[in-house]
């Protein structure tokens, strides 16, 4: 079944309380007019007694009765009937000609008629009896009430059409309101509402508004976020391939010509030994090149990263076991496997960028890697016991650092350098809304 309108809902029930007003004024007239027609038949009743008292003062047997009252015929609202002693019915009035052959309902006379006892007057031996008769009065009354009950019901139906008509003037902005959600939901975030005369549809035009302008701006940001996001991810994507393209250049040719100035030196080693002079400059090159072999292998790490965050325990492993003098603790509780490549990539370098501090600056012989996650984002700690602020080395100075700074700023997190409180550095970053960046 199809619901009613608004409109039709209001109306209708303005209409219900507009007629129960209505039934209750019907019950109040009802109460007055059962009164009135008590009163007047009352009257009529002491008025006609008194007459037909002073008509029939004279009469001595009851043929001069009839003869008395039959030319009064019906005495307003009142029948007459004339009987002997024995009850034999002599004379009876004739009926009413007022609406004739017409009566109210019986249950309208019921709630309306009041209940006479009739008069009697004993006579020469015969009975004249007055009997009240109020039903002219409730059938006047009857008729009143259809009249009354027919303007009402089309007081009733105007009512429900003016209230209609107007509530349907008054809420026709619903529509525009209406209309203007229907846009803002398929996207229209450009759609406002004009400001309505009425106070409270002025209300909700400035909510909707208002509304609108907070969508729009948080679009906006939106769009904003994952163009930088976007961006970030190019940025990014270009810095790995120039640095792959770095450690490709260094490894073809750097790595390979130390590689081939060491093997010279060597050989000149094994054949100097006779000659002292020449011997020890062949094995301070073998040295010197050997150094700067471990140097571009150390570099060349640098520039290629791990494929990935999860591949981090094993790198840790691999790095205790070269750097046996520093004793390094782990606490890996993030899941490394769920991270995004942008950002597995960037806890990566965190971690290779202080790590390599520690062996270049600290001095240490302890260090601590913490990854950990909670409701504020993704959580990278390196810290050592090393030499702290008392050292040569300025914290955050180097251009690694730096690069770490810029990598995490183009996540959306912080970075921050300083003082261990038990001594040594530390480096906290801090990646928030991870999982946004997850495709």
């Amino acid at each position: 079944m199809r619901q009613l309108s608004l409109h039709t809902r209001v109306s209708l029930v303005l209409t219900a309380v507009a007629a129960s007003l209505l039934l209750v004024l019907a019950g109040l007239w009802l109460r007055s007019s059962e009164t009135a027609i008590h009163e007047e038949v009352e009257a009529a009743t002491r008025v006609s007694s008194q007459m037909l008292g002073l008509l029939v003062r004279e009469v001595k047997s009851s043929a001069e009765l009839v003869d008395a009252v039959q030319p009064l015929g019906r005495i307003r609202s009142h029948e007459l009937w004339v009987s002997d002693a024995a009850g034999t019915v002599l004379y009876h009035s004739p009926a009413s000609v007022y609406k004739q052959g017409r009566q109210a309902p019986a249950w309208f006379s019921a709630a309306l008629a009041p209940a006479f006892a009739p008069r009697m007057l004993a006579v020469g031996g015969a009975h004249l009896v007055l009997q009240p008769d109020p039903s002219r009065a409730v059938l006047d009354a009857w008729d009143e009430a259809l009249r009354v009950t027919g303007w009402a019901l089309v007081f009733l139906g105007v009512l429900f059409l003016a209230a209609r008509r107007a509530l349907a003037v008054a809420l026709r902005p619903l529509d525009s309101v209406m209309a203007a959600l229907e846009k803002t939901g398929r996207g229209r975030f450009d759609v406002r509402l004009p400001v309505f005369a009425t106070p409270e549809l002025a209300s909700v035009s400035r909510a909707f508004n208002g509304m609108a302008d907070r969508l729009r701006a948080a679009v906006d940001d939106n769009v904003r976020l994952e163009t930088e996001h976007e961006l970030a991810a190019c940025i990014q994507s270009r810095l790995e391939n120039e640095r792959q393209e770095i450690a490709r250049e260094l490894h073809d040719e750097l790595a390979q010509g130390v590689t081939a100035v060491r093997a010279l030196a060597g050989a000149i080693v094994q054949r100097s030994s006779e000659r002292p002079e020449i011997h020890g400059s062949a094995q301070a090159i073998v040295a010197v090149t050997g150094e700067m072999q471990a140097g571009v292998r150390n570099i060349l790490h640098r520039l290629r990263p791990l494929a990935d965050a999860a591949s981090l325990p094993e790198w840790l492993d691999t790095w205790a076991l070269r750097h046996p003098q520093i004793t390094l603790v782990r606490a890996l509780t993030a899941n490394l496997d769920q991270l995004p490549g942008s950002v597995g990539q960037t806890v990566v370098r965190l971690v290779q960028e202080g790590l390599t501090n520690v062996l270049r600056h600290a001095r240490a012989s302890r260090v601590e890697v913490c990854i950990t996650e909670d409701a504020g984002g993704l959580h990278v700690r390196v810290s050592d016991d090393g030499r702290g602020p008392g050292g040569s080395t300025a914290v955050g100075c180097g251009l690694g650092l730096n690069g770490m700074r810029e990598r995490v700023a183009l996540l959306g997190g912080t970075l921050k350098v300083a003082a261990a409180p038990a001594g040594g550095f530390s480096l906290d970053a801090c990646l928030p809304n991870v999982k946004e960046w997850v495709q």
